[in-house]
């Protein structure tokens, strides 16, 4: 078989990116046929040289009823769900201070890495932080003690490595982001517990500042030539965490949206940005979507419903499935995952193999659930998995040594572009499924007709199968924990 690694120039033409709104497209896709396709097929592999790479080319042949101990993946292109609205990391002060470290070379190394739709994998989407995070090395806001009208406002602290970053990774991106931005605390003189830190609330004598604090922030932005597609109204709001954390109960948050936030941001004339509320795990996305989205005058400013991964502390299964109860009973609003990554770094797990799975296994399934699109957390650290004030250190699909310039990407880099390479914002998710356990599968249609089907085998064994359509198949192999997209 014929590797073709990621840098080199693949397939001109099958990977181009489209500039579909995230609404549901309203086109109808052409009409499908296998007749005369070529399936070219992208795999990463465990205990290969595989990443990103051309494997083979298939084609279909006749092929009826399958036999119960044949392997299949079936597809059906004509039954469609949601609109796929793209892929992307977050841009934190992390991030940004570890990308100005390096070498010049290493910084274009990794934005071509990230953002180049041809050479790289297409991201198409970004979160930054309001006010410092975990992931910054200092704890700081954009306002003075006690200033309620925030007359002090001033994004001067963001200048050094932030906006910069942001906006190196726009013209990287070919000059467009969908860029959202998330506080993790007000300032600690607007809380009751007087600290950006260990969680405590918004006093209810600063609900019109906090609203006010996020239009600040986009109209400062903006002015720096950075457009804002949209804000989370709060990450994490049920963790008391030793970093920056704050507490809103699900009707809180409600209220907030509902009575200042909202109204706030149409006054301010950015009635357009979206907003997304939750932003946490999957186990409590239910009570919160049904509280939220059961208020009329809530549910009208929210384009959606954001949710992180990290539910399953304890060992257990990660709650793919209340996803879908959210999707099915608010089919109107997006299902949008805004954080996630691989805790307890220790850079002797740089090519533990299981990184990369966790991001494929998530990816699959939240997307069968009714996701729409995918925001990891930092898009790169350094060789301590920081820089992080509260020593919070995580993974990051890249990894900058800012003491000898090496880049290391771990394989969920490649993971995460086995979707965000060939799927186009605009895509229809379609019908999918697998004969057999250890073969995870999803499957798109971009609106060019292009068909991509991504199959992730988590066995120790190498599979057979086939692609099956309409009785029509195209037989293939699933290596050992192995991930691979099949185009055509």
């Amino acid at each position: 078989m014929k590797k073709n690694i990621l840098f080199t120039a693949i397939t001109a033409g099958l990977i181009s990116c489209s500039d579909k709104k995230d609404e549901a497209t309203t086109n109808k896709l052409p009409v499908f046929s296998t007749e005369g396709k070529k399936v070219i097929v992208y795999t990463t592999a465990d205990s290969t040289d595989y990443r990103l790479s051309v494997t083979d080319t298939l084609v279909f042949t006749e092929k009826g009823q399958p036999f119960e101990n044949e392997v299949s993946v079936f597809v059906d292109p004509e039954k469609t769900f949601q609109t796929y609205f793209g892929t992307g990391a977050a841009l934190t002060d992390a991030s940004a201070e570890t990308f100005y470290k390096l070498p010049k070379e290493k910084q274009q190394e990794v934005l071509t890495a990230f953002f180049d739709k041809e050479k790289g994998i297409g991201y198409t989407v970004a979160r930054t932080n309001i006010n410092s995070c975990d992931f910054s090395s200092d704890m700081y806001t954009y306002v003075a003690d006690n200033d309620k009208e925030l007359k002090t406002f001033t994004i001067e602290h963001d200048r050094k490595y932030k906006i910069p970053f942001i906006k190196e990774a726009m013209k990287a991106a070919g000059g467009k982001l969908n860029l959202f931005a998330s506080p993790w605390s007000p300032p600690a003189w607007m809380k009751d517990n007087n600290n950006m830190l260990q969680g405590g609330k918004l006093k209810p004598e600063y609900f019109n500042s906090w609203a006010l604090y996020y239009t600040k922030f986009i109209k400062e932005y903006e002015k720096e030539g950075i457009p804002v597609w949209g804000i989370s109204i709060q990450n994490e709001p049920m963790a008391t965490q030793r970093w920056e954390s704050c507490l809103y109960t699900a009707q809180e948050e409600t209220d907030f949206l509902k009575n200042h936030l909202g109204p706030t941001m149409e006054k301010e004339g950015l009635k357009e940005k979206k907003i997304i509320v939750w932003d946490h795990n999957r186990d409590l996305i239910y009570q919160r979507a049904q509280t939220y989205f059961n208020d009329p005058e809530a549910a009208k400013y929210a384009w959606g419903i954001g949710f992180h991964w990290y539910e399953d502390w304890s060992g257990g299964t990660p709650m793919y499935e209340n996803l879908r109860r959210v999707y099915e009973a608010y089919p109107d609003k997006h299902i949008f995952f805004t954080e996630g990554c691989a805790e307890s770094f220790n850079a002797s797990r740089y090519n533990a193999w299981v990184l990369g799975e966790e991001y494929g296994r998530s990816m699959i399934n939240d997307y069968n659930n009714g996701m729409v699109g995918f925001t990891d957390w930092n898009i790169i650290l350094d060789e301590t998995g920081g820089p992080n004030h509260v020593q919070n250190f995580c993974f990051a699909p890249v990894h900058g040594d800012t003491k000898t310039g090496k880049i290391t990407y771990t394989n969920s880099f490649y993971y995460i572009g086995h979707f965000s390479k060939f799927i186009q914002p605009g895509a229809k998710r379609i019908a999918a499924t697998a004969s057999r356990s250890q073969l995870l599968t999803t499957a798109f249609r971009n609106d060019d007709g292009k068909t991509v089907v991504i199959v992730m085998n988590q066995g120790n064994t190498k599979t057979k199968y086939y692609l099956w359509i309409n009785g029509k198949a195209a037989e293939t192999e699933a290596l050992p924990h192995s991930i691979a997209t099949l185009i055509f």
